[in-house]
């Protein structure tokens, strides 16, 4: 199996930056696929000689937002047919057999959601946002995918053409720890807050309270997050401390809190 899917013409993209701990996992995944594109954003650390142990396509780019990353990767991959793999993301053989079959023969569908298992506090997620977590397509014709390049984070996506739904998972190792669910909302929050204010949009303490609190119930209680223990709760409060700080730091932003004023 594994010598006939090296026949199958897909290229695949991996973006990174300091994924050294990751990315050999993530490209044995995938080393069936025709094409391995690495986007290189500013490593550091021992990422891109890993990386060269399974492909020398290998091209830098400075960051600007991930919108314009993605659509960038995209332009960057030789073959008709693209996958959109990150660093922390594995393709699972059954996935990959999938793929392989769909692509032998005449796809009725232009882009296809892959559903992604999420692996978190020592358990699978099945509730909540996190699974089947179809956050975009992941298989698609180069021509048919974009993504909105002026989208710093959460970055938007329009298909040209008809979009299906793969079977099998893509497995997602997003942490290792709760210190990196930390950062993580740190670091998403402030480019969440960028194109809040780039988008003109309303701000306030009020709204992002009530925000946080609306994601924590769609998420635990709507979504049954709660049927996922502890790990459940967890995912759901940091997606209260996600998009509460975003709201915040977008009225920060608006409001001009940095200085005290030059007289009381």
């Amino acid at each position: 199996m594994a010598e006939a899917m090296r026949k199958v013409p897909v290229s695949v993209y991996i973006p990174v930056l300091n994924e050294a701990d990751k990315i050999e996992a993530a490209l044995q995944s995938v080393a069936w696929a025709d094409e391995i594109v690495l986007i290189d954003t500013g490593c550091t650390d021992a990422t891109v000689e890993i990386a060269r142990r399974y492909t020398d396509r290998i091209v830098p780019h400075r960051f600007i937002g991930f919108g314009e990353l993605r659509n960038f990767g995209i332009d960057q991959c030789r073959h008709d047919w693209i996958i959109s793999l990150d660093a922390d993301e594995r393709c699972t053989a059954a996935l990959g057999e999938e793929i392989a079959a769909l692509l032998a023969g005449n796809p009725d569908c232009d882009a296809w959601f892959i559903p992604r298992r999420n692996w978190f506090m020592g358990r699978w997620i099945r509730h909540g946002d996190w699974y089947p977590d179809y956050c975009q397509p992941k298989l698609f014709r180069k021509r048919a995918m974009r993504y909105r390049s002026e989208d710093l984070v959460h970055e938007g996506w329009d298909v040209h053409g008809k979009i299906g739904y793969l079977k099998h998972d893509v497995l997602h190792f997003s942490f290792q720890n709760l210190s990196q669910v930390l950062r993580k909302i740190d670091s998403y929050s402030e480019l969440g807050a960028d194109k809040l204010a780039a988008q003109g949009k309303s701000h306030g303490i009020g709204k992002a309270f009530w925000r946080g609190l609306w994601a924590f119930v769609r998420i635990y209680i709507l979504k049954r997050g709660f049927l996922d223990g502890a790990a459940g709760f967890v995912i759901a409060l940091s997606n209260f401390q996600g998009t509460f700080y975003r709201h915040a730091k977008h009225a920060w932003m608006r409001e001009g809190w940095q200085q005290p004023p030059e007289r009381e």
